[in-house]
C-alpha cells in the first residue's frame, strides 16, 4: 500500500501507526504547495480535498482522514493494544480521544497555518489550545498514556499534532506530565523512523 505524505503534517501519525503495525507500505510525498506528487502526479485526482494523508490500497481502493486511516491500520493489523477490540468500553475511550484530539486540538492549529488569519484571531485559539493542554495534563497524571499504561493510535494523533506547537510558539514545558509524554513517545523507535523518513 502507498501513504502519501507531506513532511511535518498529520499524516505523520499514520505513518507512524504502519511502522507499529509492521505492514509493508511505500511513503509517496506530496507537495501540497503545487499539489503533486514527487512522480509529478496531479494530487487533486487522487484526492479531490487536496489533503494529507491518503492511503492507497494495493487493489488501488484510497482512504481519507488520518484518524480514520490510523483506525483501518490497526483493525487490519488486529492490534488490539493500539486499538482495543469492538464492543468493549475501552475502544470508544480510545476513540473518543480520537474525536476530542482532531475537533478540539487538530483544528485549532488551523489559524496558524493561513496568512488570512490575524493576530487576534491567534490570540483567541492560543488560549483555546493553553486551556485544552492543561486539561490533557490533568488527565495525565498518574498515567504513562490517555487510556492508561499501553500506547494507542491516540497518544500517536496527539504526539503528532502537539509537535506543531514548536512550530508556532505555544510554550507547554509547564504541563510536566505532557511533556513526559510527549518524549516517551519521541523516544519509540518507529516514531524516530517515522520522523527521519520524512525529513530525507
Amino acid at each position: 500500500m502507498k501513504l502519501f505524505y507531506s513532511p511535518n503534517a498529520c499524516s505523520l501519525a499514520p505513518h507512524i501507526v504502519l511502522r507499529e503495525i509492521g505492514i509493508p507500505f511505500e511513503l509517496v510525498k506530496v507537495d501540497l504547495q503545487q499539489h503533486l506528487t514527487t512522480s509529478g502526479e496531479d494530487f487533486y485526482e487522487l484526492n479531490s480535498k487536496g489533503q494529507v494523508p491518503l492511503l492507497q490500497l494495493d487493489d488501488g481502493q484510497l482512504l481519507t482522514e488520518g484518524a480514520i486511516i490510523s483506525q483501518f491500520l490497526v483493525d487490519q493489523a488486529k492490534r488490539d493494544d493500539l486499538l482495543p477490540k469492538i464492543n468493549t468500553l475501552p475502544r470508544y475511550q480510545v476513540l473518543a480521544w480520537m474525536n476530542f484530539i482532531a475537533s478540539e486540538i487538530h483544528k485549532a492549529y488551523s489559524p496558524f497555518f493561513h496568512e488570512s488569519y490575524g493576530e487576534q484571531t491567534k490570540a483567541v485559539f492560543t488560549e483555546i489550545l493553553n486551556q485544552h493542554y492543561a486539561w490533557i495534563d490533568q488527565q495525565l497524571t498518574g498515567r504513562l498514556y490517555l487510556t492508561g499504561n499501553y500506547l494507542s493510535i491516540a497518544d500517536i494523533y496527539l504526539f503528532v499534532v502537539t509537535r506543531w506547537a514548536g512550530f508556532i510558539g505555544l510554550e507547554l514545558t509547564h504541563l510536566k506530565y505532557l511533556t513526559s509524554f510527549m518524549q516517551r513517545v519521541a523516544n519509540r523507535k518507529t516514531v524516530q523512523d517515522a520522523i527521519m523518513a520524512e525529513t530525507e
